[in-house]
């Protein structure tokens, strides 16, 4: 194994829960009818897809650049005061960096990894931080994986990733690379990819999971 990439949200921030919270509220104040399917829908699309899915199947009553807008200021409202870092995820991902690169491959916009690399001194332990924004295509595509391989050097075969959400596992998977799975207790998983992946209790767990890889 070469290198390591980090999901974001529901793996180093407790964040799901947040994004769906500012999300329904977002689409009940302009006109949205929040379906069944709309939160696992959304989790790992980058903000232009889901700024998109919220006006084309949510209803949203505005275009997808105001609802982008409109959502991404209210997170960034919320995470002024410091992004909800989960225990511990600190403590790995620099255990982690001790012995192999790392990046960060997340559906967040830019402001937000920013504000978490900032708040909790990571911003020198990982040198790569990419959105899906930046990849093309957010997840289940590969799109950022792939990048995030590219922007450390190394092949996405010898890359391990790191992930709690459906969509986020399909996207390591289908970039080919070894998955570990901290399962979101909020949103678990769909248990048929789980079942190609290594299932960790707990993000703790990591580090001796890479080293006996």
């Amino acid at each position: 194994m070469d290198a390591v990439v980090f999901d974001l949200d529901g793996v180093l921030v407790d964040s799901e829960t947040v994004w769906d919270e500012v999300r329904r509220a977002f689409a009940a104040a302009h006109g949205g009818a929040w379906t069944p399917a709309a939160t696992r829908a959304m989790q790992g699309m980058s903000t232009p897809e889901w700024a998109s899915y919220l006006v084309e199947a949510v209803g949203v009553r505005l275009t997808p650049e105001e609802v982008a807008a409109g959502v991404v200021a209210e997170m960034e409202r919320r995470y002024a005061q410091g992004p909800p870092v989960l225990p511990g995820a600190v403590r790995v991902v620099r255990a982690v960096a001790d012995r192999w690169p790392v990046a960060i491959a997340s559906s967040s916009p830019p402001a937000l990894i920013r504000s978490f690399l900032t708040a909790t001194g990571l911003v020198d332990v990982v040198p790569v931080a990419l959105s899906s924004e930046e990849a093309g295509a957010g997840k289940p595509a590969p799109d950022v994986y792939l990048l995030a391989a590219s922007r450390l050097g190394a092949a996405p075969g010898r890359c391990a990733a790191v992930e709690d959400s459906t969509n986020g596992l399909r996207s390591a998977l289908a970039a080919g690379m070894a998955v570990y799975a901290v399962p979101n207790p909020h949103f678990p998983p769909d248990p048929a990819v789980l079942a190609g992946v290594t299932v960790l209790r707990e993000l703790a767990e990591l580090p001796d999971a890479l080293a006996d890889a």
